[in-house]
């Protein structure tokens, strides 16, 4: 590569990274999820906007072309993206509700997926598959891409609205998290499909299997490897070095997957779901500095690049994007609902959990991304993935904040909960603030004893 050619790759890195922190802001000012604003940065610097300048068009275009630098941004962004979300399972995933959750993802999450299944096969068209796009890997996709949902723009939604400790918040990321390992498992499994379509089907049972065993192996066996290994005494690079521990654990699971034909996204995943540990929290201090440094250059990158890849001239169908928007946001707000009410939910309850489990944020536009660089699915079908992660995630997050602006309660639940801190609260303050008896309190207690002998609304409660 030419000093010049780097020079343009330099150019466009830094238009990407710096258009996508700054419109990133703008969206979380708006109280809009900050991936929308990267993935604009992409489509402003692509050729539907910017694009449209001759000298802008060379400068992309001349990059884009000597991309071998952009593609290994871009899939570092990707694969460090897939590490801290893999890492936030162990951290954000809560026990306390596994009844609830479980009738969120076996109704909410198996009806859509299964749906997808069945009338994949009657809605499957050439328009949707790309070079390498065979039937059963498109179905799945399909399947895929309707029950998704995002842990970490759903993750990001209730920190910025201050909701991250509540039970609503912790269903939510329960769901996701056993939603996203399982539909995780079915994007695999297509990507394998459409990689090996051309071989025989023994060898494609072969790779399948592959595929599967690695995924079972680094969600079971392998993760209480590495914790092992994390502690032990002889792990000399662990001892001094953890983050760059942590960044080999991630490297070596992307080279063994490399190595058995595996995606490498998948690889990531698992690698952050087995270095963290939620009782020995002895690597949170370094995937907090590969959080900070990814998500302040690699993943807004990443994302921005997904914008650039989105042709919005040639690559866009309107009545592709409306159909599959409506029907599958029908399919999952109903199944959600209708697990909710199986859960014991009634009312705004079925509404908050509905509208938040369709946000599909980041996995959304991961499966496009991976599904897309495998040659599965089309353009046209590229961009109406994205288009319903970017839209669902905005809906969700426009609509817990009116719904709080508002004073309503996301979970009944909630408010019992809320109700019961600060009736507990109240009585650590008055009981703090009793004298300590003495000979000559006798007057101060008989009073302090009528105070609790009256009703209960005679108590002042303090305001929230």
């Amino acid at each position: 590569m030419s000093n010049a050619q780097l020079t343009h790759v330099i150019i466009v890195l830094l238009l990407l990274v710096g258009l996508a922190q700054l419109l990133g802001y703008l969206f979380v000012k708006l109280r809009q999820p900050k991936v929308v604003g990267e993935i604009l940065a992409g489509i402003v610097l692509g050729p539907a906007v910017l694009g449209q300048i001759p000298f802008m068009d060379h400068l992309v275009t001349s990059a884009t072309h000597q991309g071998n630098v952009l593609t290994f941004v871009y899939w570092l962004g990707l694969l460090l993206l897939m590490f801290v979300s893999g890492a936030e399972m162990q951290q954000l995933f809560g026990r306390g509700e596994r009844r609830t959750v479980s009738w969120l993802v076996i109704v909410g999450t198996g009806i859509p997926f299964l749906l997808g299944l069945i009338f994949g096969p009657h809605l499957i068209r050439p328009s949707l598959a790309g070079p390498h796009g065979n039937r059963l890997s498109l179905i799945i996709i399909l399947a895929v891409g309707v029950a998704v949902t995002s842990v970490p723009v759903v993750s990001k939604i209730f920190a910025d609205l201050n909701i991250m400790d509540t039970r609503f918040a912790r269903l939510i990321l329960g769901v996701a998290v056993l939603e996203d390992i399982v539909l995780w498992l079915a994007l695999a499994i297509a990507t394998a499909v459409a990689a090996k379509a051309a071989l025989r089907p023994e060898e494609m049972a072969v790779h399948l299997a592959v595929t599967v065993a690695y995924f079972a192996i680094g969600l079971t066996l392998a993760p209480r490897v590495i914790r092992r290994i994390n502690v032990a005494r002889w792990n000399v690079l662990a001892q001094h070095s953890p983050t760059g521990y942590a960044i080999s654990i991630l490297l070596t699971y992307c080279a063994v997957a490399g190595a058995l034909d595996v995606n490498l996204v998948f690889a990531a995943f698992l690698a952050g779901f087995a270095v963290v540990h939620k009782e020995r929290r002895i690597f949170d201090d370094s995937m907090e500095a590969i959080s900070k440094v990814s998500f302040a250059f690699f993943i807004p990158v990443y994302f921005a690049i997904v914008g650039l890849k989105l042709d919005l001239i040639r690559g866009v169908s309107l009545p592709m994007i409306v159909i599959f928007i409506a029907a599958t946001c029908a399919v999952k707000v109903v199944s959600v609902a209708l697990a909710g009410r199986l859960a014991g939910f009634r009312g705004l309850d079925l509404i908050n959990l509905a509208i938040t489990t369709n946000a599909r944020g980041g996995p959304g536009i991961v499966l496009a991304s991976v599904a897309f660089d495998a040659g599965i699915i089309s353009p046209k079908f590229y961009t109406t993935l994205v288009v319903a992660a970017v839209l669902t995630s905005q809906v969700a997050g426009a609509w817990l904040d009116y719904v709080l602006r508002k004073g309503w309660p996301l979970l009944k639940s909630d408010v019992a909960e809320t109700a019961s801190d600060t009736d507990a609260a109240a009585s650590d303050v008055a009981e703090a603030a009793e004298p300590v008896g003495g000979p000559h309190d006798s007057e101060a207690d008989a009073a302090r004893l009528s105070d609790r002998s009256a009703p209960p609304a005679a108590v002042h409660r303090p305001r929230r």
